[in-house]
């Protein structure tokens, strides 16, 4: 009997290959405790406070833990979220940003250094002056930590759909006197996925996917950034039935074999070795239609999990997938 097991991803979400599985068991609940937080304050009033606040410090920019006075335009940024940086070199705050934490391998011109948000070193951080934080998860309560130096904090969890992912680049944007060049990446993500969506011809039946965040078979359901992009292209998630367990809920072999999904997309390639091969060599998943019909997709951990502005390039990715078994299909 196929089985679902209850726990939390090894998030590739903020830089897999960093951390150790009971760390990351503590993650989500802080970062989905905060999402809801944050709506509870309302999408309205959080968009409204944020529009006020422009490019102009002192600034007061409402993020997933409230609202977060920030005195003066930042001039050494820290991050300890890979997504942020990323964010923050895309939107032109590359220049502002002294540290980001060792995972966070994107653009290579960022300075890692041995900061970790799994096990964040207060001294450590505080040694590189920094007059703001950017961070995915509040471990070791670093954020009252921060505050109690008056060092403003930006917490920017992993968003629960891509407007989320769009609202966290926006509000980096203000937090950093970026506004003007967030906007343009917002706009050109939305532009580039609305063209990909169009360009993927509706499946003439439906076609099963299966996300796996790591290889004792976490994945993401339809109500998460990553299991939006798949109900955007057509496809019906797996991982939706096994949502008693969580957004991101751990599946069991027997029921990935049991639900037999037309595709198979890899999220940690990087992580934890995995491959088409690798994937065709478990017990039972060679009778696995996605194993039998090559429809095994590898995809870079970072680009796979990762809530930045080059998600664009995961649903690029998973729609040259859907194409391709669409055509073999005729």
């Amino acid at each position: 009997m196929a089985r679902f097991g209850v726990g939390f991803p090894c998030p590739s979400l903020t830089g897999k290959s960093q951390r150790a599985f009971s760390t990351r068991a503590k993650w989500f609940p802080l970062a989905l405790a905060a999402v809801a937080l944050g709506a509870c304050s309302g999408t309205h009033e959080r968009d409204a406070a944020n529009a006020a606040g422009g490019s102009a410090f002192p600034a007061t920019v409402l993020a997933a833990d409230g609202a977060v006075k920030i005195p003066n335009e930042p001039r050494r940024i820290v991050s300890l979220s890979p997504s942020a940086t990323e964010d923050l070199y895309a939107i032109g705050a590359g220049a502002q940003v002294v540290a980001v934490d060792a995972y966070s391998t994107y653009p290579p011109q960022a300075p890692r250094t041995q900061l970790s948000e799994a096990s964040p070193d207060l001294e450590a951080i505080v040694k590189y002056r920094p007059d703001l934080v950017v961070i995915a998860e509040d471990n070791d309560h670093i954020v009252s930590q921060l505050q109690k130096l008056q060092i403003p904090v930006l917490f920017e969890p992993p968003p629960s759909n891509l407007d989320g992912a769009y609202q966290e680049i926006e509000q980096i944007g203000q937090a950093t006197g970026h506004t003007s060049g967030a906007l343009p990446v917002v706009s050109e993500m939305k532009r580039r996925i609305a063209a990909i969506v169009r360009s993927v011809p509706r499946p003439s039946r439906p076609l099963r996917v299966y996300h796996e965040i790591e290889s004792n078979y976490y994945s993401a359901t339809s109500h998460t950034f990553i299991g939006q992009i798949y109900s955007l292209l057509g496809l019906k998630n797996i991982a939706d039935e096994a949502h008693a367990a969580g957004v991101y809920p751990q599946l069991s072999a027997e029921y990935v074999i049991a639900s037999n999904p037309d595709l198979i997309v890899l999220a940690d390639t990087v992580c934890c070795k995995q491959s088409a091969a690798t994937v065709a060599a478990r017990d039972g998943w060679q009778n696995i239609a996605a194993v039998k019909n090559g429809a095994v997709l590898g995809v870079d951990d970072s680009i796979a999990s990762q809530w930045s502005s080059r998600i664009v390039l995961f649903v690029e990715r998973v729609a040259q997938a859907v194409k391709g078994l669409e055509a073999r299909s005729r």
